[in-house]
């Protein structure tokens, strides 16, 4: 993809004695879209077509760069591929700008988000999804309130000249989410996204509320050497599959058995719990013996694994399977991608699996 960045002048005002600069990065989603007047679908339009429906973005007191994806992609086509394209993008321009904002539909929204938290170590400056649910064309549109708020986050200072929420975020519907706490919950209403066991980060209504205590903080020592450190390589050999009555052994032995693969997000019942089938077990043992990491999500939304609690939970863990605690399958597998891109030992994946490297579970 070859990048397009442009600049949108800003009115700049006296009274603002350090203007913030934000690099916008449009990959493609329902916010970029439009209707095909032959088919009724939706489909991707230019993006100056789009910045041009937002003549508000001229009104800020911040420096607005554009890069666009050429050509736009549906959020479904997402990939660690294009994870790592946009690390790139965030890295090669990461001393230009004092934050990010990214456009993305919002089906993928936090699995990117996810990645990105990860992928980009000692971040200092803010990176922030948004998108909306109504193309930004529409009356009714939610992708105007949605883009202007992220880049006022994005562009937002502390006192100290420090950003104010310098880590990776999901803006929507006037609430700011830690990117990889947070999961699409509705495919129809405005407030698409929550993050069930995490605080927000921010509220805005007639002011922008930050949630201080929530929202991490780079250590003293990072400050003084912000620079940042992207993990560019992921290994994607992980697969995702539900628990439900009735499910079937020689599929689940078959997964287990699949050759290349390195790790099982399990989505198990209620609390972490599972059948107690003494196969299902021994297939579960049989994968950790072999190297397999498997870790346990439960299928509730809100909630944590306490894989103690009940005799089902216990003998899971006997089994050799982790604790996901209270973090999303979004984060997880994203967390998995980018600990086998980095170490080769499960005995290390495991060990940081258990672990909150950016506040992705509450340990």
């Amino acid at each position: 993809m070859k990048p397009q960045i442009s600049n949108l002048k800003p009115q700049i005002s006296n009274l603002k004695p350090q203007i913030s600069k934000i690099l916008l990065i449009y990959t493609g989603g329902t916010i970029g879209m439009n209707h095909n007047p032959q088919t009724g679908a939706l489909e991707p339009f230019d993006f100056e077509h789009l910045l041009s429906r937002v003549p508000e973005l001229a009104q800020f007191q911040t420096e607005i760069a554009t890069y666009q994806f050429n050509p736009p992609i549906d959020s479904s086509d997402m990939s660690p591929k294009l994870w790592t394209e946009l690390a790139h993008i965030i890295a090669n321009h990461y001393e230009e700008y004092d934050g990010f904002v990214i456009l993305h539909g919002t089906d993928t929204m936090a699995y990117t988000a996810s990645a990105l938290s990860f992928m980009l170590e000692n971040l200092t400056k803010p990176v922030i999804l948004t998108g909306s649910q109504l193309p930004i064309g529409q009356l009714r549109t939610d992708g105007k309130e949605n883009l202007i708020t992220s880049i006022e986050i994005a562009a937002a200072r502390r006192q100290d000249g420090t950003a104010m929420v310098p880590e990776v975020g999901i803006y929507f519907n006037g609430h700011l989410m830690r990117g990889n706490r947070t999961t699409k919950q509705s495919a129809d209403e405005f407030n698409a996204f929550e993050s069930f066991n995490y605080p927000h980060l921010a509220d805005a209504g007639v002011e922008i509320t930050y949630h201080d205590e929530y929202i991490h903080r780079p250590s003293a020592i990072r400050l003084q050497n912000p620079s940042l450190t992207p993990q560019f390589r992921l290994d994607n050999n992980v697969i995702i599959f539900s628990l439900f009555p009735g499910i079937r052994e020689d599929l689940i032995r078959h997964i287990i058995a699949t050759p290349n693969l390195r790790a099982i997000v399990m989505r198990t019942f209620g609390s972490g719990n599972a059948p107690q089938n003494p196969w299902l077990l021994s297939a579960l043992r049989e994968g950790t013996r072999r190297g397999k990491v498997i870790i346990n999500i439960s299928q509730c939304l809100q909630g944590c694994v306490e894989m103690g609690r009940y005799d089902t939970g216990y003998q899971l863990q006997e089994a050799g399977v982790i604790s996901g605690y209270d973090g999303t399958v979004e984060a997880a597998v994203t967390k998995l991608m980018y600990l086998q891109g980095k170490y080769d030992d499960p005995e290390l994946v495991r060990k940081f699996m258990k672990q909150s490297i950016c506040g992705e579970i509450t340990v």
